[in-house]
């Protein structure tokens, strides 16, 4: 089956085969067992240029799969830049949300992925979505972050976004609250300056 060695080419990052087995007529946006399309399983392995060829041969950047994960959701969580921003490029889908009901720009905070936080924002993905957490992409970056170096920088560039730095979590602790409770000073001091409570 076609689209068997293809979701294999994809995981290699075999390129060439690609585009030897899309032009035999393999199913670009086929699923596997999963759910996953090639494209998901290249960014999967961060494969960036079996992604570049899928998606200049018109992959879907938001296929989903059965977890709810798409090329482009997994791209911005892992922090796998070079296949986020070719997802943004070509058609990413900003108000797309993962299994949590987040956007990427929140686990990408969560897990201190500056550079793809930095993308996102500049890409226009919502910096005060709410997932079903109820967390935003700052209260991740506090409430599941060590308050380090990246994550400092992540939460400054949240405000800088205008990120609303007064939305609660569900027990109704603001950022503000939840950064002095675990001693993040520096991230406390942004907050501070930005109008917290």
């Amino acid at each position: 089956m076609l689209e068997r060695e293809l979701y294999q080419a994809a995981e290699r990052g075999n390129a060439a085969s690609i585009q030897q087995l899309l032009a035999k007529g393999a199913k670009i946006d086929a699923r596997d067992d999963a759910g996953r399309t090639a494209l998901l399983i290249a960014t999967h392995a961060n494969q960036v240029e079996a992604a570049r060829v899928l998606i200049e041969a018109g992959a879907n950047v938001n296929a989903k799969d059965n977890i709810d994960d798409s090329p482009y959701l997994y791209a911005g969580a892992r922090g796998h830049l070079e296949i986020l921003r070719m997802t943004l490029a070509n058609g990413a889908d900003l108000k797309s949300t993962n299994r949590y009901g987040g956007t990427a720009l929140i686990p990408a905070s969560e897990r201190g992925h500056v550079e793809t936080v930095q993308a996102l924002i500049e890409a226009g993905v919502d910096v005060d979505h709410v997932n079903s957490l109820n967390w935003t992409a700052l209260m991740e970056a506090i409430v599941l972050s060590d308050g380090g170096p990246r994550h400092v920088a992540i939460v400054k560039l949240l405000v800088d976004a205008g990120a609303d730095v007064n939305i609660p979590d569900g027990d109704g602790l603001t950022p503000l609250q939840n950064a002095r409770s675990r001693g993040y000073s520096e991230i406390e001091k942004i907050l501070v300056s930005a109008g917290a409570r």
